[in-house]
């Protein structure tokens, strides 16, 4: 018999970003869902190809079941440039029923509720950063110059903070410390790990199982 806190009937669909609290999850036996299928990571930069991407996620994950939990934001992940009303909860509308998408703003917002990083932040304006934001840079970045970046990163003056559920940051530091150093320097702000829990996380896909 099947419990309240098993995903075993369902199959995941989520931005690559979240790659590696995802598998995180799945090795601890937490995530037990029938599959886990990932968009590339960076896409909110180009939201036309996001929303060919997910569709063909989602159609690929009916193969393994009817319910269909996503995991992307709410509000800035997808932003339509010429329809301000098209949200990518009406994008999954359309795909038919059986599908829900976790109940956050962004995949900042799935680690850390916005209280949260107040609270981290101690009233400093912060760039942050996830493991996947650090793997996968250069999709996350892929249009952006050493100009965009100036532009952006150093008014955040408390720096960037890695919110690290995984304890990914002391392991990928030991082996790729001038890549967070070159990372850090290209930001001109500098990186520091936060440790959190994965519970926010859990929680916002329990939320998603259906009776």
């Amino acid at each position: 018999m099947q419990t309240e806190t098993s995903f075993r009937d369902y199959a995941i669909v989520s931005c690559g970003t979240l790659v590696p609290e995802l598998i995180s999850l799945r090795k601890s036996g937490f995530l037990d869902a029938r599959k886990i299928l990932f968009t590339r990571p960076g896409l909110h930069e180009v939201p036309r190809e996001l929303e060919v991407r997910l569709r063909e996620q989602v159609i690929n994950a009916r193969k393994y079941s009817d319910r269909i939990i996503v995991v992307y934001g709410g509000r800035y992940c997808y932003i339509d440039p010429d329809d301000a009303y098209k949200t990518i909860d009406t994008v999954l509308e359309d795909l038919g029923p059986g599908i829900s998408r976790i109940k956050a703003t962004h995949c900042i917002d799935m680690l850390a509720s916005k209280e949260e990083r107040e609270e981290m932040s101690n009233g400093e304006k912060v760039w942050w950063l996830t493991p996947g934001w650090v793997l996968y840079r250069h999709y996350v970045f892929q249009d952006w110059d050493k100009g965009k970046a100036i532009e952006n990163f150093p008014k955040h003056t408390g720096g960037a903070i890695l919110l690290d559920g995984i304890g990914f940051f002391d392991q990928y530091s030991q082996h790729h410390a001038e890549d967070i150093l070159e990372y850090s320097d290209w930001m001109e702000i500098p990186i520091q790990p936060y440790e959190i829990s994965l519970d926010r996380l859990k929680g916002l896909l329990l939320e998603q199982i259906r009776p």
